[in-house]
């Protein structure tokens, strides 16, 4: 080799080639970008799991407050109730043959705290006399003949249905007339 191509050789070596230093330029860029994403991710990671966390807290505190919804539902219309079992048993321990009158107004009044309680908590009585018979309210105890009211018609209430936030929670039972039979 000549001298002169020997300085080329060497002068080669010093200037890295065109493509090199793009290279440590878009390895450098590309690094940096990898840590950015890195570090975004690792971000979003932490929320997901403070989000999780978050959720499990949720849930249970749900399922606690349900389980005691659920177990202390009844616990204001109880308390409501009370009163009027108190007052049955004051007029059962008062009860003398001689003060029927005052007994009776005991009981009217015991009757008039009950209806209170009821209305209070959305419950409605279904007393359907005289109404047509309902299937989705009534239930049938039997039938009987009568020509002087229409058929399918409710003629005595054996005991009255209720209704609670307007859900039947007990039907009526009733007797419920029938056309008689031509013969």
């Amino acid at each position: 080799m000549t001298d002169k191509e020997n300085e080329v050789d060497e002068v080669a070596e010093e200037v890295p080639e065109a493509g090199a230093v793009e290279g440590e330029h878009d390895h450098a860029e590309l690094t940096a970008l990898l840590e950015d994403a890195r570090g975004k991710a690792d971000e979003h990671w932490d929320q997901c799991m403070r989000l999780q966390a978050d959720m499990d807290n949720l849930r249970r505190r749900t399922e606690r407050d349900l389980a005691n919804a659920h177990k202390f539902a009844l616990e204001k219309i109880a308390s409501e109730l009370l009163g009027v079992r108190d007052s049955l048993e004051m007029g059962l321990a008062a009860f003398d043959t001689e003060n029927t009158d005052k007994h009776k107004e005991g009981v009217e009044l015991t009757l008039q705290m009950l209806t209170s309680v009821m209305d209070k908590f959305e419950i409605r009585e279904v007393n359907p006399q005289d109404e047509p018979f309902d299937p989705d309210f009534h239930q049938a105890m039997s039938t009987q003949e009568r020509d002087d009211v229409a058929p399918n018609t409710v003629i005595t209430v054996v005991q009255k249905g209720y209704l609670l936030n307007g859900r039947l929670i007990r039907p009526a039972m009733v007797i419920v007339s029938k056309a008689p039979v031509a013969g």
